[in-house]
């Protein structure tokens, strides 16, 4: 659209320009001295003249400077009688006459030249005693006495001139116009044509050059960004319908046991203490792993949608997660694991929901057991670089591949870097960034098969 402004805008003031330069031309002309005067100026020179003529006992003449006037400018005179003869001249042509009828002097009025010349003449009259004379006045330029605004010799080419001209131009202006407006229509049509496309997703890129360069580029990074989009959706969807078949299985599996010792603790007879105290611990443990899943399935909605109710609370860091180290090799399933741990000082304070942090670091470090072989160790280490908390959950573990590294934090994705069966719902890590993030913390991971991984999380400390 500015290309087209720009177009219409420079023809226009070219236009105005060349109309500017045409119009000087006619109403201008050059004196013999080379100056250039409005082409009135015979006219006016001639009505003023008369305050230079004189008249004595001998007949009429011209003053010293009017004379100096005339030679300047190379003009000649003739003042005449009533009867158009000539009784003073100066510098008189060679076409002038020694006298002229009146219908001569009326033919010189009208024309404004004498015949066959291409001087100007300026006829004026003047009254002295009852009597009355006149005075023709001969310019070296022509004149039209058409307008007395317009140099004739101008004006009688720019007559042939002007028209066709105009007409050059205002067919060229059209001609550009119209090939300018089918190319822009032409170009709208084929952005039209590639929005279409990238909406039924067969959009091919196109390299854009000219006005609509910029526009091509962001259709075509529009384009492949709703490519990946769609891939990412596509993927979620599919690991999304995996989570809900595996989520259903997860679910069935430990009713099925709840269901079936309840069963047998409804027969009372058959049962012996030991054993419903067996069957009772069963029925726990199931129920409080489906409990898990319900408060993941709870935790992920309220991380996602900004529910999650928070109490921060500035404490010791590094004593925190001391103790939950201690929590965890304390209990039953992981008190035969290792869980190294290393701190730059033995106080950090930091302020940050308690209950939030155990969800977070548990699930990093119960990750790397769950994917780990039952030899794998953590490593826990807390540092203070740069004004920065940061923080490293670590294992010597199978480690993870680079397509497995990419997909880690996403929702529903369980790892495939272990032969057992992949239990979890998919969200421990997912959880355990979105709580970092909800803290203003960054988390990051790196990791190469049969090296182990490094999660890595820095929070800001100001």
């Amino acid at each position: 659209m500015f290309h087209m402004y720009l177009i219409f805008f420079l023809s226009l003031l070219g236009t105005l320009l060349a109309a500017a330069a045409l119009i000087c031309w006619l109403i201008t002309l050059r004196k013999p001295d080379g100056t250039f005067v409005r082409s009135d100026w015979p006219v006016k020179f001639s009505g003023s003249f008369q305050e230079q003529i004189i008249f004595k006992e001998d007949g009429p003449g011209v003053k010293q400077n009017g004379l100096e006037l005339l030679r300047e400018n190379e003009i000649g005179i003739q003042i005449l009688d009533s009867t158009g003869f000539e009784l003073f001249h100066y510098q008189k042509p060679s076409q002038a006459e020694q006298s002229y009828s009146a219908a001569s002097l009326l033919s010189i009025s009208k024309t404004g030249r004498l015949k066959s010349s291409s001087l100007t003449a300026v006829i004026k009259t003047l009254s002295l005693k009852d009597r009355e004379y006149s005075y023709i006045l001969f310019f070296p330029v022509k004149v039209s006495k058409v307008t007395m605004y317009l140099n004739g010799e101008h004006f009688t080419a720019g007559k042939a001139v002007i028209l066709p001209v105009t007409a050059i131009l205002f067919l060229v202006l059209s001609i550009s116009g119209m090939l300018y407006g089918f190319r822009t229509a032409e170009a709208v049509k084929q952005l039209t044509d590639s929005i279409r496309e990238i909406a039924a997703r067969s959009y091919l890129p196109v390299q854009g050059k000219g006005t609509f360069f910029e526009i091509y580029d962001s259709l075509n990074q529009m384009d492949q960004e709703i490519r990946e989009s769609d891939r990412l959706q596509a993927e979620t969807d599919r690991m999304r319908e995996e989570w809900i078949a595996n989520i259903t299985h997860d679910l069935k599996t430990p009713l099925s046991p709840i269901k079936g010792y309840a069963e047998l603790l409804l027969d009372s007879g058959s049962i012996n203490q030991e054993q419903c105290r067996q069957y009772a611990d069963i029925i726990l443990k199931n129920s409080a792993y489906m409990e898990t899943l319900i408060n993941d399935l709870k935790l992920t909605y309220q991380l996602t949608n900004n529910m999650v109710p928070m109490d921060p609370r500035e404490e010791n860091i590094v004593r925190f997660l001391k103790e939950l180290v201690i929590d965890l090799l304390n209990s039953p399933e992981y008190e035969q694991r290792t869980i190294r741990f290393e701190a730059a000082a033995e106080t950090i304070p930091y302020s940050f929901d308690r209950t939030l942090f155990t969800r977070a670091f548990q699930n990093l470090i119960l990750n790397a057991f769950a994917h780990g072989t039952s030899d794998t160790e953590a490593a826990i280490s807390v540092s203070v670089p740069d004004s920065t908390l940061q923080i490293t959950v670590s294992d010597n573990g199978k480690g993870m591949t680079a397509a497995e590294t990419k997909q880690i934090f996403r929702r529903y994705y369980r790892g495939t870097s272990t032969d057992q069966k992949r239990e979890g719902t998919g969200l421990g890590l997912a959880i355990a960034k979105d709580i970092v993030e909800l803290h203003g913390g960054r988390i990051s991971v790196s990791s190469s098969p049969g090296t182990g991984t490094v999660f890595t999380i820095a929070f800001p400390l100001h």
